[in-house]
């Protein structure tokens, strides 16, 4: 191609195109004629200043496209085609949708590239763009965690890096050995725990104390204090290490940890003070009621299984879903059991005494569970309990699916930035020169690289995620290089 034409031809050039008010692209091979009128309704994009970029000069022109061929008229971009297919719509319609398939950062940099605002994406679309940017975010905390654990600040004090190494070692069982056995110790205490809790309940694994109550057998109780022991300590090594106490003091989590311990020490409490205080009776009814809470401890469980986690954040994105549910079933029961203790009254041995006891009745039946301690004997009642709990399994199976959708997203977006955040690690590693795993003193290098930011990491890595729209070193690629 002959870039040498004269500064005369190409402002002629220049004037021609101004007054044709059109201009032709070729973006990835797709070649397209656009008129100047559509283009400047947002004079502020890349192809609104085309229109007038040829009295410039070829600075001007390469400033905007990849190549320009000066016979043809012809701008060039080695640009997705599909995108800008969407991209100039916004000339139409005034607003951009994204199609179904395409990544909506790969998008977004497209966008900007041709100098669309954001603003005029359609909400539909930029509901995708959020949730893919949370996504990103999330990949770029786990990877910094990661950067964090591989070198410490050696600016920190001791007590600063042993607090580290002590989280470290007792929130993340893949860290190291001892933490996956530590972890694996606490599991099994939390099993021991609720199983001694079971059995003590069984009457013959109890005896008798002086006052001829029944109490759990001391073996048991040895076994309870040394689980006790156990997450006692658990508890106030990971609050020591806690980065945030306050943070840490109330998440949900660790108040379940603290309502499983805390019933053991109050009765120890209430055992030795509050005899003469309370009364015997009363400290042994509030024994007994603080030994119920020990149930609690069941849900700690949740801590090492992921599967719990995934459902616990399920059931949490669905209480639309669950509202609806509670609501169907609130109305059915009103209404069958009014219905219930109207057809009733005529039988002279109904057992529909009132509505509220008639609730009762309308709750097993719309669940199906049928316990059969109070029924209806007319043929009315009958066909009102077989239109309840049709309905019943109706209003149930209707919010499932949706319940079982939010945990198979949940579930499989874990799985997904899982692996993605592997993927960026291993690109870091690449962009390293020798990864901070096959190179000594690599992984000094990545932690004295956090200067930047994790994002920056990730666009360095050339990731498929990020695209970069414009090297800052311009290559006029030649007209088949652009058209491949």
């Amino acid at each position: 191609m002959v870039l040498g034409n004269s500064s005369e031809e190409l402002s002629g050039s220049g004037s021609e195109c101004s007054e044709e008010v059109e201009i032709t692209v070729n973006v990835g091979g797709i070649r397209q004629v656009l008129y100047g009128d559509i283009l400047n309704r947002y004079p502020e994009t890349r192809l609104a200043e085309m229109v007038n970029c040829l009295a410039g000069g070829y600075d001007a022109i390469f400033s905007l496209c990849d190549d320009y061929d000066p016979g043809k008229k012809e701008f060039y971009f080695d640009r997705d085609p599909d995108t800008f297919k969407c991209i100039i719509e916004v000339y139409l319609y005034g607003e951009v949708h994204m199609k179904k398939g395409m990544c909506p950062i790969c998008f977004k940099n497209e966008m900007d590239f041709w100098r669309v605002d954001l603003d005029l994406l359609d909400d539909c679309c930029k509901s995708h763009l959020n949730e893919k940017n949370e996504e990103l975010g999330e990949i770029a905390r786990r990877v910094q965690t990661i950067l964090d654990d591989l070198g410490g600040d050696t600016s920190e004090s001791k007590w600063k890096r042993f607090q580290k190494c002590l989280w470290k070692f007792m929130e993340k069982p893949e860290s190291s050995f001892p933490a996956r056995i530590t972890a694996i110790l606490s599991f099994l205490f939390i099993l021991i725990s609720s199983v001694v809790m079971c059995i003590g309940t069984i009457p013959e694994m109890q005896v008798e104390d002086l006052q001829g109550n029944h109490v759990e057998h001391p073996t048991l109780d040895n076994i309870e204090t040394v689980c006790i022991g156990w997450f006692t300590l658990e508890y106030l090594l990971r609050l020591i290490s806690s980065p945030n106490k306050l943070h840490f003091a109330l998440s949900f989590m660790n108040i379940i940890d603290v309502l499983a311990i805390l019933p053991f020490y109050v009765s120890i409490v209430l055992t030795h003070l509050g005899a003469g205080i309370m009364g015997l009776t009363n400290v042994q009814q509030a024994i007994q009621a603080l030994r119920i809470m020990r149930i609690a401890r069941i849900f700690k469980l949740a801590r090492h299984s992921s599967g719990l986690q995934t459902l616990t954040y399920a059931l949490k994105s669905s209480f639309k879903e669950l509202g609806l549910l509670l609501m169907y079933l609130a109305v059915g029961i009103f209404v069958f059991s009014a219905l219930g203790y109207t057809m009733e009254q005529s039988h002279p041995e109904t057992l529909f005494k009132s509505i509220p006891q008639s609730f009762w009745w309308a709750i097993i039946t719309m669940t199906t569970v049928g316990y059969g301690d109070i029924y209806p004997k007319t043929t009315l009642g009958k066909l009102n309990a077989a239109t309840s709990f049709l309905c019943g399994v109706i209003a149930i199976a209707l919010p499932i699916h949706p319940i079982i959708n939010n945990f198979v997203k949940y579930y499989n977006k874990q799985r997904v930035l899982e692996t993605a955040t592997k993927h960026e690690l291993e690109l870091m590693e690449l962009h390293s020169n020798g990864g901070y795993l096959g190179a000594s003193g690599s992984s000094k290098e990545l932690s004295e690289g956090r200067g930047l930011s994790v994002r920056d990491h990730m666009k360095v890595s050339h990731s498929d995620t990020f695209i970069q729209a414009l090297t800052e070193e311009k290559h006029h690629r030649t007209r088949l290089q652009s058209c491949k």
